[in-house]
């Protein structure tokens, strides 16, 4: 197990070797991304396999989908647009300044410290790491301890295409955590728990470290008055149900009209009977991925039973599941505030069900809680889409659909409030690792020379003119 000693030996490696070589090349960043890219082709059967064996059962092609391809994309993003982020930006001069230039200067931090969750090990793992080297910095990562295999194979990934001075993963449970989040980085990413998410931060400011925390939340689904229920189902069945529900923007309750929630209860049956006609033995359908996690979810039910809940189960082929660690996909109905379920971020294959009776109601309930990660609105009224959209704060939205904005690189992922800070993906990943120093180049005339005393009429002229009067 890495100690605080370790953790700190292999920063100073790190930044020795950062200031010693200076930030690299468009070339060198390039040769960098490549590598990382090579590995994450050659390996991305393995790379399935293992977090199959973590999770009891992933789902390969969700893994395909989700994790190696997004981080393919992501990197050959990064590759095709880098160039043209570490230009340096050229900024308007008021006319006192014309006769120099001002810019900004895009520069690597130096060390990059990654805290990365289980839910999507490879892509929030990865994706991270692609940016911060295209930003021309060094990596520490640190995998999460729930998806072992996985974060053992990145090790031994990482470590075939970098030296330890460049990228290096440290693996271990939450006392190796707690010690890496202690660490004096250049900049501290964590992905993870808010509740997490507030002891990373703390630790970040004992060093002033400053931290890009891309969190969670409750998310909620807004169903217009006008949408097609089926097609909402089916947007909403996929992107509750993939990873069995344990992703950070996955729609977690659902606002549906008055007099419509037993049809949209239909329609997501409908669409689950379609997409897992089987559930125990279906290799599509994700397991819970540790027995904590399955527990907390069933006791998330349970509360809400107690206080009054209606609980729907859709398990087509009517199997047994809890010795795999799978939840049926379930709809919870009659929910109040006062159960956890509507307190907690849900993290499983479980959607509580509002009905709502007028579109203002459902803003002010969104806006009373804290602000989501994720909000998704189906409408085909414009006026009602831009109401929600320019009344609600949200990290991210998606109208019409579930999940896509994450999907957009050149569209900053990112929470707001509770629910993050900061942002990432594409550009902003670039500039979320870069300092942006701003230089002002003084040209033969004006500046400092037009300012020294001693002053006098001249000067006093000149400033009247300047501020107009």
């Amino acid at each position: 197990m890495s100690t605080p000693a370790d953790l700190g030996a292999i920063l100073d490696m790190q930044r020795q070797a950062f200031l010693r070589a200076g930030p690299p090349s468009h070339d060198e960043r390039i040769n960098h991304l490549d590598a990382l890219l090579a590995q994450v082709i050659k390996n991305k059967d393995r790379m399935a396999d293992v977090l199959c064996e973590d999770f009891g059962n992933r789902s390969r092609h969700e893994t395909l989908i989700a994790e190696t391809m997004s981080t393919v994309n992501a990197i050959k993003h990064a590759k095709k647009h880098l160039k043209k982020w570490m230009k340096s930006e050229k900024r308007p001069l008021a006319l006192q300044f014309k006769a120099g230039k001002a810019f900004i200067h895009y520069q690597p931090l130096g060390v990059i410290g990654i805290m990365a969750p289980w839910n999507y090990a490879y892509q929030l793992s990865l994706i991270p790491v692609a940016q911060a080297l295209s930003a021309g910095n060094r990596v520490m990562l640190k995998p999460s301890e729930f998806t072992p295999g996985a974060s053992e194979l990145m090790k031994e990934m990482l470590a075939e295409a970098f030296g330890q001075d460049r990228v290096a993963v440290i693996t271990g449970g939450p006392e190796v955590a707690a010690d890496f989040s202690r660490q004096k980085y250049d900049h501290l990413m964590f992905t993870g728990s808010t509740p997490t998410g507030r002891k990373v931060m703390m630790a970040a400011a004992e060093n002033m470290v400053p931290v890009t925390l891309e969190l969670g939340g409750k998310s909620p689904t807004i169903i217009g008055d006008d949408y097609d229920l089926n097609k909402a189902a089916g947007s909403i069945a996929m992107g509750k149900l993939m990873n069995a529900g344990q992703t950070c923007i996955a729609p977690d309750y659902s606002f549906v009209p008055e007099g419509k929630v037993e049809a949209f209860a239909d329609a997501l049956s409908v669409q689950v009977h379609k997409m897992y006609p089987t559930l125990a033995a279906n290799p599509d359908y994700t397991s819970i991925v540790a027995d904590r996690h399955y527990e907390r979810i069933n006791n998330l039910l349970e509360d809400a039973k107690a206080k009054g809940a209606r609980v729907q189960e859709i398990n087509p082929a009517g199997e047994e599941l809890g010795n795999q660690r799978k939840i049926a996909p379930t709809l919870v109905f009659d929910v109040t505030d006062d159960m956890a379920i509507m307190q907690e971020e849900i993290f499983g294959p479980v959607l509580p069900i509002k009905p709502y009776s007028n579109l203002d109601e459902v803003i002010d309930y969104v806006n009373d809680h804290d602000r989501p990660l994720a909000l998704y609105h189906f409408t085909k009224d414009a006026a009602d889409r831009d109401k929600v959209m320019q009344r609600t704060t949200a990290g991210g939205m998606t109208q019409n659909d579930t999940i896509m904005h994450v999907a957009i690189e050149e569209l900053p992922f990112g929470g707001v409030g509770p629910s993050g800070l900061g942002s990432y993906h594409g550009h902003a990943g670039f500039k979320t690792f870069s300092h942006a120093k701003s230089i002002y180049r003084a040209g033969a005339f004006g500046g400092t020379a037009m300012l020294k005393p001693p002053y006098g009429p001249r000067l006093e002229k000149m400033i009247n003119m300047m501020i107009g009067k």
